[in-house]
């Protein structure tokens, strides 16, 4: 038994430990996977919807990485909504009426807050659900949302791939706040 121990223990050691070292870090990223379940949440509340996909690869591309930053703000993830914006901004540069969503993005990766990152995110939002009507979808749905009360009272639009609010202006404080005004085929 004793050999036995000996051998085992260390064989196990040695498989854990280059488990953990696969991923590069010991340490485990809540905020990142936060993320990815909210994307995730939103593909399973539509099980019958396709996954939104959209006619111009290049904006295609920017919302992919616009979810992502609606789900850092929403978890209220500052330098996490730094990352999606500065990935924004390169796609951004990619498209051809891209340059006010670029400005946008750049102004996120500049802000000293996040209320600063959701005021920018606001004047982005007009501009990609702008583009995404203009250039429609190949499949799917995608919805816009309204926060009436999001910059005292002046309120505010994002774009869902869900029905469901999940407020971005708000985060945890009133995660629910805001509905649905338009649907977007």
């Amino acid at each position: 038994m004793q050999y036995l121990l000996k051998t085992v223990i260390p064989f196990a050691a040695a498989f854990i430990l280059s488990s953990c070292a696969g991923n590069g870090s010991f340490e485990s990223k809540p905020e990142t996977t936060a993320i990815h379940d909210h994307a995730t949440t939103e593909q399973a509340q539509n099980p019958g919807t396709a996954k939104p996909v959209l006619k111009n690869d290049k904006l295609n591309a920017v919302y992919q990485h616009y979810i992502h930053l609606t789900a850092a703000l929403t978890n209220g993830d500052a330098a996490e909504a730094k990352v999606a914006a500065n990935a924004i901004e390169a796609g951004a540069k990619n498209m051809d009426d891209g340059s006010s969503i670029g400005l946008s993005a750049a102004k996120i990766t500049t802000a000293t807050d996040i209320e600063a990152e959701r005021s920018a995110y606001a004047k982005m939002s007009k501009d990609i659900a702008a583009l995404i009507k203009k250039e429609g979808l190949l499949s799917g749905e995608l919805y816009v949302a309204h926060c009436p009360m999001a910059f005292n009272d002046e309120g505010a639009s994002w774009i869902s791939g869900s029905k469901e609010i999940r407020n971005p202006y708000f985060g945890d404080k009133m995660p629910g706040c805001g509905e649905v005004r338009e649907t977007i085929k």
